[in-house]
């Protein structure tokens, strides 16, 4: 059995495995990173990439098809080549994932172990029947995992996670997605957009990331009207029959229906993967799904000299937090027991659906669960459908709140469903994580015409609702029309 001694492993080779690994070097040459799968994050691989890449060919074939509006006819049918766009896909996600390979392959191959890690003690690893790291500290960044009922694996290979989609060879005919959440909006609408058949179903009435019961009723219609979505199935039956999945459920209008679809998509969530590391040999604190408690702040668990960071953490599983995360924890192991408390910037979250989703700062659940029971808050909100910029791209969809505190007037966050979220976001947490105050916010210039005037009139809304302001006008002619 082989032995080595480090002062800090790293278990882990995604995203935030390789903050923490470039972190923890910066301070000691005693590190190492374990990998027990394949190189390349998931991301890369599965992720937020190879998603996008489906996303921007649905945009094109749905832009193509909806010239007539702005005077511009397409004479001739559309076809979406399945075998190409899917192409396409494997390709450019096989280059992303080849720069993460390429640059995992310039660390010194003897700060690289493979093999599926177990605990044995605080300080002392098992990688599978051939090598023991014994390690001063411990960095667990080992990602997660697609999770669904047990029960749905006897749909056999017609039950695929979104891992799976990006190596489809061609489109399917149709597709049912289970999750109306970031994942299976994302790839249910652009599936849908590419001339796949899509039936959405979901639980509880949630949509996206959204707890704003508003954005959220928005967001429902407005994907419901494109194709069909119920977020609060009743399915009643589910079933393999022949080479199709049979679907028995009861429609919105309350009647049985029968479908008949050629994949199931589970985007049900995803679950951290720290069930299979042995941490049961160890006293450390679970929270209620079985996940190590962290501070979120220095990324340290109940057993000091144990760190979590990423998708493991069980926090916000985004890139850019997981590379915080691993940054954080790898610099906490490396230094420790001299701790520090590492940058936490403020929340962000896109969905790169059209119209784009948006999350910003606190949610609106957060906000009325911290100040709702004082009145402390109030919310500005402007509509796209008639804002200027909007309307002239015909992309004049969506709902924007804003949220501000009372007697300080500072901005606490924002939940969105429109044109350009993804940007619109970014200027938000900036304000957000600056601290801003809804006037100082108001002292920015903006542009005209652009889509940023509508944050500008929702932040006008919500000046006069603190009553830091004037109230609200019906027309603006320092605005120009329609912002």
């Amino acid at each position: 059995m082989k032995q080595v001694n480090v002062q800090v492993a790293v278990i882990g080779a995604g995203s935030a495995g390789l903050s923490a690994y470039r972190a923890a070097k910066q301070t000691t040459d005693s590190v190492v990173l374990i990998e027990g799968g394949t190189y390349g994050t998931t991301c890369a691989r599965v992720g937020c990439m190879p998603s996008k890449l489906l996303i921007a060919a649905a945009e094109v074939a749905h832009s193509a098809a909806h010239t007539e509006p702005f005077g511009i006819v397409i004479d001739g049918q559309i076809n979406i080549d399945g075998k190409k766009v899917m192409q396409r896909v494997r390709d450019e996600r096989d280059r992303f994932v080849g720069l993460v390979v390429d640059a995992i392959d310039e660390i010194d191959p003897q700060d690289k172990l493979i093999g599926n890690v177990k605990f044995l003690t605080e300080t002392q690893l098992q990688l599978d029947d051939h090598t023991t790291v014994n390690a001063q500290r411990v960095v667990i960044a080992t990602g997660s995992r697609p999770t669904y009922p047990n029960a749905w694996d006897d749909l056999g290979d017609k039950l695929i996670v979104n891992d799976d989609v990006f190596d489809w060879q061609d489109l399917p005919s149709s597709v049912a997605v289970f999750g109306p959440g970031v994942i299976g909006l994302e790839l249910g609408q652009s599936l849908h957009r590419l001339g796949v058949e899509v039936l959405m179903f979901g639980m509880g009435g949630k949509v996206g990331p959204f707890t704003d019961p508003e954005i959220m009723d928005y967001a429902e219609k407005t994907f419901s009207d494109e194709f069909y979505l119920d977020a609060d199935a009743k399915v009643n039956n589910m079933q393999l029959n022949g080479e199709l999945v049979e679907i028995t459920y009861i429609d919105k209008q309350g009647k049985e229906q029968i479908k008949h679809v050629e994949y199931v998509l589970a985007a049900t969530g995803r679950r951290p993967n720290v069930d299979n590391l042995g941490l049961e040999q160890i006293a450390i604190d679970f929270d209620d799904r079985g996940v190590p408690v962290a501070d979120p702040h220095t990324m340290q668990t109940s057993i000091s000299s144990i760190f979590i960071a990423g998708d493991a953490s069980n926090q916000v599983p985004l890139l850019h937090e997981a590379a915080d995360q691993g940054k954080i924890a790898g610099r906490n192991a490396a230094i420790y027991p001299n701790i520090v408390t590492g940058l936490r910037r403020s929340a962000i979250a896109a969905v790169f659906t059209d119209p784009q989703l948006a999350m910003v700062g606190l949610s609106y659940q957060q906000v009325t669960e911290k100040l709702g029971g004082c009145d402390c808050f109030e919310t500005g909100s402007v509509s796209f459908e008639n804002q200027g910029r909007s309307r002239v791209m015909l992309k004049n969809k969506g709902l924007l709140h804003l949220y501000g505190e009372q007697g300080t007037g500072r901005f606490l966050g924002a939940e969105i469903i429109g044109p350009q979220a993804e940007h619109l976001a970014h200027l938000l947490a900036w304000a957000h994580q600056n601290r801003m105050t809804i006037s100082q916010m108001l002292e920015m210039p903006f542009y005209h015409p652009v889509i940023e005037e509508g944050v500008r009139t929702a932040l006008r809304d919500l000046n006069a609702k603190l009553k830091l302001g004037s109230a609200m006008t019906s027309e603006c002619m320092e605005c120009g029309p329609g912002c």
